[in-house]
């Protein structure tokens, strides 16, 4: 069995072996907390940049298929688990999670104590990080420690239009309604939860321009999730605010929600650990209703939760919470068809808490159609 060793940029350092490709990996620590759903978490483009530590202690029992892809690739640069399945059991799986990581190179690294690991990114945050197997493992710990500590942070990192698509397409809904989406590195069930409540979706690169998104009359527009630093994401910011001035209704999520935060005058921040995993506690501040919803977010908005507040454009208020730690969950434009959430309302494979929002951009849409 071949070695292999994690390396943390505070100097920390976890045995182990390698699992999925060999070599060197490098990216931001990030756990998360999801038992099942493994094959969307890492196929979610949210991910790029980041190794993903699996806080359940077995993963790959379901395998690996071709429908359960969030996207055209795996993302996490890499992947480290506590002890992976020995062999898939599921009549939809195709292949092995092992060899799936294999085959799109992606490095990953088992037998690691993933509780400790948690433990020790809770109390210090994330951080930078290498997992190092094969030829990639031959040098001193100084020498791995310092290669990591040379890669880039997440603070600062403009990575929207490196998972984005480069062609805009059409996921039809079979109705009259119709969404013009910015791909800041969505996910495949968002059009698909569009198409299933009669909405179709146009889906753009992060590069285009309003009169672009505009140019198919759409009844709305929705921002997707999507990887880095929302501070570096300016011209898509810039585009929300042209999108508010219009009326056009607009929702957005993930991503989306701290670019609609940035263009009503907040500030976004890096979270100590972040928000990775499908058993988050959010409550509407409104109906005081607590839904069990999926996050990935390093970032958050920064607002008043318990006041309304001055935007460009009228009153905002924070709609939802993290019941874990306060962090903003929700914002809405008051009196505008403006809102948006810092979760995943799509979430595959779940939780379905949140998919409500959905019917309630909808019914925006059937409001406000014939006047954009």
């Amino acid at each position: 069995m071949t070695s292999a060793r994690l390396v943390l940029d505070d100097g920390r350092i976890f045995q182990g072996n390698a699992w999925g490709a060999v070599g060197e990996s490098l990216g931001e620590a990030v756990f998360s907390t999801g038992m099942t759903g493994y094959q969307e978490t890492i196929t979610d483009p949210s991910y790029h940049r980041q190794v993903v530590v699996m806080t359940a202690p077995q993963i790959g029992n379901t395998g690996f298929n071709e429908s359960d892809y969030e996207s055209d690739r795996i993302w996490v640069a890499g992947l480290v688990v506590r002890d992976p399945s020995p062999g898939p059991s599921s009549w939809r799986s195709t292949e092995s999670l092992d060899d799936a990581l294999v085959r799109e190179g992606v490095v990953g690294i088992k037998h690691v104590d993933t509780r400790a690991l948690t433990r020790h990114l809770r109390e210090r945050g994330a951080m930078r990080v290498g997992i190092f197997s094969g030829d990639a493992n031959t040098g001193s710990e100084a020498d791995l420690v310092e290669r990591v500590r040379a890669s880039p942070e997440m603070v600062g990192a403009d990575l929207c239009d490196e998972v984005s698509t480069k062609d805009s397409y059409t996921v039809d809904g079979g109705a009259d309604l119709k969404v013009a989406i910015l791909d800041l590195g969505i996910k495949r069930n968002t059009p698909r939860s569009f198409a299933k409540i009669g909405i179709t979706s146009v889906v753009f690169p992060s590069w285009s321009s309003i009169e672009e998104l505009l140019s198919i009359n759409p009844d709305g527009i929705f921002l997707s999730n999507g990887p880095g630093d929302p501070a570096t994401a300016m011209r898509a910011t810039n585009l929300v605010s042209e999108v508010i001035e219009r009326g056009i209704p607009l929702f957005g999520i993930c991503f989306g929600h701290q670019l609609i935060g940035q263009a009503l005058g907040l500030s976004t921040y890096k979270l100590r650990y972040g928000h990775h995993g499908l058993n988050q506690p959010v409550q509407d501040l409104k109906t005081r209703k607590i839904e069990i919803t999926a996050h990935n977010h390093g970032f958050a908005v920064s607002a008043p939760i318990d006041a309304e507040f001055a935007t460009p454009f009228g009153a905002g208020r924070t709609t939802h919470i993290c019941l874990n730690d306060d962090v903003v969950e929700g914002l809405e434009l008051i009196g505008k068809p403006v809102f948006s959430v810092q979760y995943h309302p799509e979430a595959a494979a779940g939780p379905h808490d949140a998919a409500h929002l959905f019917d309630k951009f909808k019914a925006l849409l059937r409001e406000s159609k014939g006047r954009i």
